[in-house]
């Protein structure tokens, strides 16, 4: 079974998240890094849309499991390799000279969530599904580039609620609250919906590629300069 897969339809790529409920671990970030680059490298594509075959998840965050295996086995490189593998695939999100559109099908929890935010525009099926930062109730801060572009995607004060709180939120309400570019009605609208959204850009890569480098510098300059001391000291974890 593929972790992670990628098809081009027209002009657009679509990354389908392909594992169940698309836990994140060492694997889901190498794979996931290798079909990014694998659809940029095409240069026909003019848009990226990251999405998931599960019919109830998007993403449901870090594979636990195997990160609390990873630490009981002493594997610490392996969870820094996941660490720093994630913060690739969020710079590549940020900073791809074309568009990149999460189409939440499904649960965004967690490192879910945080992944649609990298993207540059969110559409979300109104029919199932909920959004979540549920890291308040389980004890793991957000890492410093993670808080400066989970940001950009919200308004402030609805950031700081769900952020604060890590209630669930459905489409409709983050549609209401501009999250969301659109809340579809069902799965096949939402692909419906991203798609003929994506097929409006055919905007010169040159271009993009300068809009969101200098959009979105501090957030790349926060991550280059803070994330690598909470990921090398392995601080994920608050416990009092």
């Amino acid at each position: 079974m593929s972790v992670v897969k990628w098809e081009k339809k027209d002009r657009t790529a679509v990354v389908w998240m392909d594992n169940g409920a698309n836990t994140q671990n060492l694997v889901f970030a190498q794979e996931l890094n290798r079909c990014l680059d694998e659809a940029i490298a095409d240069e026909e594509v003019t848009a990226i849309i990251l999405t998931s075959t599960d019919p109830k998840s998007f993403s449901q965050g870090v594979d636990v499991q195997w990160m609390g295996g990873a630490f009981a086995d002493g594997k610490l490189d392996d969870i820094k390799g996941f660490m720093y593998g994630m913060n690739d695939v969020f710079t590549k999100l940020l900073t791809l000279p074309v568009p990149t559109i999460a189409a939440i099908n499904g649960h965004a929890f967690g490192n879910g969530a945080i992944l649609s935010c990298a993207c540059d525009f969110r559409f979300m099926r109104a029919d199932r599904g909920y959004f979540c930062f549920p890291e308040v109730d389980l004890g793991i801060p957000f890492l410093p580039g993670m808080l400066a572009f989970v940001k950009k995607a919200f308004a402030f004060d609805h950031f700081n609620d769900l952020y604060l709180t890590g209630r669930r939120a459905g489409a409709p309400e983050l549609a209401e609250r501009k999250m969301l570019v659109k809340a579809s009605e069902n799965p096949e609208t939402l692909m419906e919906d991203a798609l003929a959204f994506a097929a409006t850009f055919a905007k010169k890569r040159g271009i993009f590629k300068i809009h969101k480098a200098r959009n979105h510098k501090q957030i790349l300059d926060i991550m280059e300069a803070e994330d690598k001391e909470v990921i090398e000291s392995l601080a994920l974890f608050v416990t009092d």
